[in-house]
């Protein structure tokens, strides 16, 4: 598929998605989501696709936010309705997908760049990446899953602050919080991540898509996360992936998942 405002390809197992608007530091538009949520959609569905990598344009951002102009004179109906589509297609997308997202946090990673961050499984910064979620400087608030992923991830005291006073996160500080897995150099940043995705695609997609499943399902109200686990683990042993991975085992060989 032809993409106007994102770069995809897709090689060595792992899909490269790439937000392309470096004059708007890569800002999210209504463009921008839909064409994202599409190439997502065509990683969960693409079987030689075992981790999918996330990143920005440049080195100065990986998204600084969204694009203001397009919402500026909306209405309480508008708003509540980009939120609500915004987390249908995309942010709530690319949480539950089955395929491990990597973000590859490079420079600023503000408002809804940081909200994409956050729905990914797994968050790797460069170390002049700065984060945080200014909408309240703005007159209004975290619309696409800051409020309660930041929260998951930081606790209670330390998302409020971060939303609060509009701030920025060094990705040391980051790190210490457990906002991001790794900091690293920016000229390694995406070697990185490919190294992260290829420990992944080690192992049989099956299964991690299952362990995903379990994961979100302890963060979701009123769903017993045990419970879940219960079922996935049994639902594992039904797989083609587990008879090859204890045939291996057994046998001491390096098993070839098939992701079935």
């Amino acid at each position: 598929m032809s993409y106007q405002t994102i770069l995809v390809e897709v090689a060595d197992a792992i899909m490269r998605i790439t937000i392309n608007r470096p004059k708007q530091l890569n800002a999210l538009n209504g463009e921008t989501i839909a064409e994202l949520s599409t190439a997502f959609k065509e990683g969960e569905s693409n079987t030689e696709v075992r981790t999918i990598i996330v990143t920005g344009t440049g080195d100065k951002a990986f998204v600084a936010g969204a694009d203001i102009k397009e919402f500026a004179d909306f209405s309480v109906a508008q708003g509540r309705e980009l939120s609500k589509s915004g987390h249908r297609n995309l942010f709530d997308l690319v949480e539950s997908l089955k395929t491990p997202v990597i973000a590859a946090i490079n420079g600023y990673c503000l408002g809804g760049g940081l909200e994409l961050a956050m729905a990914c499984h797994i968050r790797v910064a460069s170390d002049n990446a700065m984060m945080g979620l200014p909408e309240v400087s703005l007159g209004v608030i975290p619309g696409y899953g800051g409020t309660q992923r930041l929260t998951q991830l930081v606790g209670k005291g330390k998302a409020l602050e971060m939303i609060m006073t509009a701030g920025m996160m060094k990705a040391e500080e980051a790190k210490e919080w457990g906002l991001v897995n790794h900091v690293t150099f920016q000229n390694e940043l995406m070697g990185m991540a490919e190294k992260i995705a290829g420990r992944i695609a080690k192992n049989s997609p099956k299964a991690i898509g299952l362990a995903i499943e379990a994961v979100n399902a302890g963060l979701e109200d009123g769903v017993n996360g045990f419970n879940v686990e219960i079922e996935k683990f049994g639902e594992a042993f039904g797989t083609e992936d587990f008879a090859i991975g204890t045939q291996a085992f057994l046998n001491k060989e390096k098993p070839s998942f098939t992701g079935k």
